[in-house]
């Protein structure tokens, strides 16, 4: 586990592309696995900065996302497909045919699921995942006691989740009970994983994934302490209850 601190959410968006973009032109075929949510907008936006100041091109890569809300149309405006369209791949030159967004519409969900897995699996396994991280501890839509052997399944959100994506919706009551989500095993069997972390909301959660010592299912962001592979970048307000403890 390397622990970069930054100064501000800029910084570690900015840092977190610079890494992603390293890794791309090093390995044009890169199989790139996204997030979704408040944490990676400012890492999309440097991604589509470097694309238009033509330093990088995307158009070997593909990409394979950790989650889509059950229920959600592809087209919906808070689907995931709409996210990731409006954010990062109407701006770049990654084909459409080699983006991949679980389908949470799907008529048969257990199937989609499978599908899912058999596409990473021929893809050869993720190169480099990004990842955030819960409050809670989630990460994808894993919630806390999620086995670590899953792969690609169906969740239902807890209710801290829904609460903290209410603001992408009019309403509470519209924020789906279910996601379809890429499992914990998965995703540590990505190659490199970058995880990234801003926010004092975000300090408790930061703070356990540092300390713990053992895998722990209640905390589904322990699965990564044992990967030989993992980058955090975290800002000052996401690492002040570990820093005062520190100091303490």
């Amino acid at each position: 586990m390397k622990l970069i601190q930054v100064k501000d959410k800029d910084e570690m968006s900015r840092l977190g592309a610079k890494h992603i973009i390293h890794r791309v032109k090093n390995h044009p075929k890169l199989v790139l696995g996204l997030a979704t949510g408040g944490t990676p907008l400012g890492t999309y936006h440097y991604l589509v900065e470097e694309y238009n100041k033509k330093r990088i091109s995307y158009q070997e890569m593909t990409t394979v996302n950790l989650d889509e809300y059950v229920g959600l149309t592809q087209k919906h405006p808070n689907s995931y497909h709409t996210y990731m369209e409006e954010t990062l791949f109407k701006f770049i030159d990654v084909p459409v045919n080699k983006t991949h967004i679980p389908n949470g519409s799907a008529e048969h969900l257990d199937k989609e699921c499978q599908a899912y897995d058999t596409l990473i699996q021929s893809l050869g396994g993720i190169d480099l995942q990004l990842l955030g991280i819960g409050e809670n501890g989630h990460i994808g839509f894993n919630e806390p006691g999620t086995s670590f052997d899953q792969r690609t399944h169906i969740i239902q959100l807890t209710e801290s989740t829904r609460m903290a994506n209410a603001r992408y919706f009019s309403k509470l009551e519209d924020v789906p009970k279910y996601a379809i989500t890429m499992g914990i095993l998965t995703i540590c069997e990505s190659r490199e994983i970058v995880l990234l972390v801003s926010g004092e909301n975000k300090a408790e959660a930061l703070d356990q994934l540092l300390r713990q010592e053992k895998e722990d299912e209640a905390f589904p962001a322990s699965a990564l302490i044992h990967h030989p592979n993992l980058t955090i970048y975290a800002d000052e307000s996401a690492l002040t209850l570990y820093k005062s403890k520190k100091i303490g």
